[in-house]
């Protein structure tokens, strides 16, 4: 049996043209210029929280403001947020198999709302949402609950993300762990046990270490 732990935003969906689109428009709103093109290398190569500090810092106000505005642009723009390519195989592959998989992710209730929407929610056997007070990624706080919970054997866990961050918190808890680059942008220093750009190859990948652990 494996268990595979995945990340959600930009590994799962694709929700980086809702962040930032409501990145982009809260930056207007407040006046400030932005770069649509540097806005998503911010939150791809950092953070999304890294970038509304830029922009509160930009436009003379509390983070906290410019976050209660975004969030409210972006709950509108995640309504076209689709899983990417390869991912709906991947789940159904590994529970197939007999492994499982569980959603670790520091955004809140609309990420389970998504995955109801495309008919995944019962692909998955538990959950870490930000709903939960769990530090953030790379703490392995939240993994470790997870692991923990559903008494996870650490030799036969990945976790899937799309950032170092995500490869580091695997590690921090001392499972492997593989990195989803589709358009191969980041800069690697987590040293994961894979890299790949499309989900097809994660699913090849798990599969054969499902049959032959």
């Amino acid at each position: 049996m494996m268990d595979i732990f995945y990340d959600f935003d930009g590994t799962l969906f694709d929700t980086y043209p809702a962040m930032v689109a409501a990145l982009v428009q809260t930056a207007v709103d407040y006046q400030v210029k932005i770069d649509r093109n540097q806005a998503y290398l911010q939150i791809r190569q950092g953070s999304l929280g890294d970038a509304i500090k830029v922009l509160a810092r930009v436009a003379k106000v509390e983070s906290t403001t410019i976050e209660h505005h975004f969030r409210a642009i972006e709950n509108e723009e995640l309504k076209n947020s689709r899983p990417f390519e390869g991912v709906k195989a991947t789940l159904e592959s590994v529970v197939n198999h007999g492994g499982k998989n569980y959603l670790l992710t520091h955004r809140n209730q609309a990420a389970i709302t998504l995955l109801e929407k495309f008919e995944m929610k019962t692909w998955f056997e538990d959950f870490v949402t930000g709903d939960m007070t769990f530090p953030r990624k790379p703490n392995p706080a939240s993994l470790n609950y997870l692991i923990e919970r559903n008494q996870v054997n650490k030799k036969t866990a990945y976790m899937i993300g799309d950032r170092n961050l995500d490869i580091d918190a695997a590690h921090n808890a001392d499972i492997k762990g593989i990195l989803f680059d589709p358009d191969q942008i980041i800069n690697v220093t987590s040293h994961p046990e894979l890299i790949t750009n499309n989900f097809k190859d994660i699913q090849t990948y798990l599969d054969k270490k499902l049959i032959n652990p």
